[in-house]
């Protein structure tokens, strides 16, 4: 028993003696460790004082439309050059011994540290001046051990080798505040639309404050807490003797006369557009603008995005949630032109044109067409307008779509006419007649990739898309059946001309050309007042608006609109909506988009030729008598002019045989591709009475 102990007692000096050689060792590697590392940052040559160069952003015409800065901004200032106040503000409340220490603040470490630990994370952050300015000049903003470790070691590189003044200087170039504003000159010109060196001590403290967290203290986004921050510096600069009470109270109750937001950022042409660019170099190429020396060329047209919002803006009512994308591509080189995601930038930066997918509606429909004159249609091939319902499914489910305003010819209607009116009827049975997978694969072919559904009513549109990918499929009707991918970028170099990315058009023909100038010349029809259908064309209201040949298709649902079309220069769609997805209120809003795209069309091309679709071989254009669907003649009165495939076009002239012909045969009328319904006979005799009379 008495043994027992005594081996109990004999075995704590041992360990005791083990733990001091291990903390003495542990101290002896750490001591040797931080000599290794302040060696090597004394060794090393000293690290560059200023941000890499800027990444520049290129429109089609050459012109610089952006720029992104890493924290340099175009803005760099020398410290004497920054009103005093600022500087005094910044080191009191971000780091108040910033004079004595040599890089480190180790209270305010272990400060942070112990925070971290009880807390799990490492939310708390204890870093100087020194350390936050050499995360903004060479590392991330992740809060990971590693980072950490890099942001010492480059911390005590730059006090190696720099004086506070520099440092210091460095710092206040480089940090962030908030809506695309990297250093106090472009903050002091953001926020108050004056220089750095006028700050005034109100200012400068507010100013102050924001680097702690710019999106949350945002004088423009959150007033409330960037006044609240603002007060916590005003009470350090006090506490540590750079400013009195009394000029605390002064400052604290001065008025403040912020600009209106966004006006720094918004010196970047096609937001949006910019936005896209920047993902497609991070995401497709796997670069970071952000790191600066690049020069990324692009394909937008600066003076065409203009235009693109300033009829979103103009269209669009300014008290109203409303908002609305616009897309403009070149159909021969899928060039995107202009690009608007949304109505206000600074509002919501949020990309409709490129991210909201949305059901176009019958905005789909010339590709049902196109599938349909591959099966053997023409554009005179009818079928009956009327309310009808459908049994699909193995369950025997009903299905009844129904025209707009539920206006229906209630007699037999051809296609040219029915897509110019955008008959909802005649479209589910083109649909249902093809076969279900015929619209899918055509407008996958034609580059959408949304997950479509072969349904009934898709022929409706009623599956979401995105409207560049919506704009992008119609190309291949303005370019004889050629797809083209869109080009946002033409070519990245870095800042010595090295070429790193060069992209050049890509273009495939899927469709048939002579298919696809049949289409284009039903879809002019959409824009034809003068056609003598059973209902309006969908294009009257904005027909008005521009004085040269186009070719379009407009679509809606209860919660969407769109417009999109195209002439032989260039092609753009619109879509108009809700982003909570509510209804819209079609009487009053539902012919915006269509009013958007006709002025853009008008405006965009107005240096250009008014040059009509050009048509391949093997197309005729035929003069047609709109009540027989027969060869016109004088004798029948007006008639339309029609693009037909060569063979398809109608042999027979409307004066013959007409009293001769089997009405009650429908295998009399070649264009007819549906059953006889009751009804049909008496309404060819009224067409045939109102015909012959005088």
């Amino acid at each position: 028993m008495n043994t027992a102990v005594r081996q109990s007692g004999r075995q704590k000096p041992g360990v005791i003696r083990l733990m001091i050689r291990f903390l003495l060792l542990a101290g002896i590697i750490g001591v040797s460790g931080m000599l290794a590392a302040a060696g090597s940052a004394y060794l090393l040559q000293p690290p560059p004082i200023q941000a890499d160069q800027s990444t520049v952003v290129y429109g089609a015409d050459q012109s610089i439309i952006g720029e992104h800065h890493n924290g340099r901004q175009q803005y760099w200032v020398d410290l004497e050059d920054i009103s005093p106040n600022l500087v005094q503000a910044s080191v009191a409340v971000e780091d108040d011994e910033f004079y004595e220490h040599s890089g480190f603040d180790f209270s305010r470490i272990l400060s942070a540290a112990a925070v971290n630990i009880r807390t799990l994370s490492k939310a708390q952050g204890g870093s100087t001046i020194t350390q936050q300015y050499a995360r903004n000049l060479f590392l991330s903003h992740d809060k990971t051990w590693s980072r950490k470790l890099e942001e010492a070691f480059y911390a005590l590189r730059l006090e190696a080798h720099y004086g506070k003044q520099e440092i210091l200087e460095g710092y206040l170039n480089t940090i962030y505040f908030g809506h695309g504003a990297y250093g106090i000159e472009a903050a002091a010109r953001l926020y108050f639309d004056t220089s750095a060196e006028d700050l005034s001590l109100a200012e400068a403290s507010l100013l102050a404050g924001v680097p702690k967290g710019p999106s949350y203290y945002s004088p423009f986004s959150h007033p409330e807490r960037a006044n609240e921050r603002q007060q916590l510096v005003l009470s350090a600069m006090e506490r540590t003797g750079v400013i009195t009470a009394e000029e605390k109270e002064s400052a604290e109750h001065a008025p403040l006369s912020l600009e209106p937001p966004g006006q720094l950022s918004d010196d970047r042409i096609g937001p949006y557009f910019q936005d896209h660019v920047q993902s497609l170099v991070e995401q497709k190429y796997g670069m970071d603008p952000k790191q600066g020396g690049l020069r990324i060329y692009t394909t937008l047209d600066p003076e065409l995005q203009k235009k693109a919002e300033k009829w979103i803006r103009y269209e669009i009512p300014k008290e109203s949630e409303l908002q609305g994308a616009l897309t403009a591509m070149d159909p021969e080189t899928g060039d995107v032109r202009a690009m608007a995601g949304g109505k206000n930038y600074q509002e919501s930066t949020f990309n409709r044109a490129v991210d909201a997918a949305r059901a176009p509606g019958s905005a789909l429909k010339p590709f049902l067409y196109y599938a349909a004159l591959e099966e053997g249609f023409t554009p005179l091939t009818s079928f009956r307008s009327e309310p009808s319902e459908f049994t699909i499914g193995e369950q025997g489910q009903t299905y009844a779509p129904g025209n707009y305003g539920e206006i229906y010819a209630d007699d037999f209607i051809p296609m040219y006419e029915a897509l110019a009116v955008s008959d909802n009827v005649f479209a589910v049975k083109t649909h249902l007649s093809l076969g279900p997978d015929a619209l899918v694969n055509t407008v996958k072919d034609a580059g959408i990739s949304s997950d479509l559904s072969p349904i009934p009513s898709l022929a409706l549109g009623t599956q979401n898309v995105k409207p560049l990918h919506l704009t992008n499929a119609y190309l291949p009707f303005a370019n004889g059946g050629k797809k083209t991918e869109p080009r946002l970028i033409t070519k990245i170099t870095d800042d010595e001309g090295n070429v790193l990315v060069e992209n050049e058009p890509e273009i495939n023909q899927i469709f048939d050309p002579r298919k696809t100038y049949v289409v284009t010349d039903m879809m002019k029809g959409v824009f034809d007042v003068s056609m003598d259908a059973y209902t309006s064309v969908t294009g009257r209201s904005a027909a008005h608006l521009f004085n040269r040949p186009l070719a379009g298709k407009s679509g809606s649902t209860d919660y969407d609109s769109w417009m999109a079309g195209f002439s032989p220069d260039l092609a753009a769609g619109v879509w108009i909506g809700y982003d909570d997805n509510r209804k819209m209120n079609h009487a009053e809003e539902g012919q915006i988009s269509k009013r958007i795209w006709a002025q853009f069309m008008e405006e965009g091309l107005e240096d250009e030729l008014k040059m009509d679709f050009p048509a391949p071989d093997g197309i005729v254009k035929t003069p047609i008598d709109p009540e027989t669907g027969l060869l016109a003649s004088e004798e029948c009165g007006p008639s339309r002019t029609i693009a037909f495939e060569k063979g398809t076009e109608p042999q027979r002239s409307c004066t013959e045989e007409l009293e001769n012909r089997q009405v009650t045969n429908p295998e009399e009328n070649p264009n007819q591709k549906e059953e006889q319904l009751p009804g049909q006979e008496e309404k060819f005799w009224e067409r045939l009475k109102r015909w012959m009379q005088p």
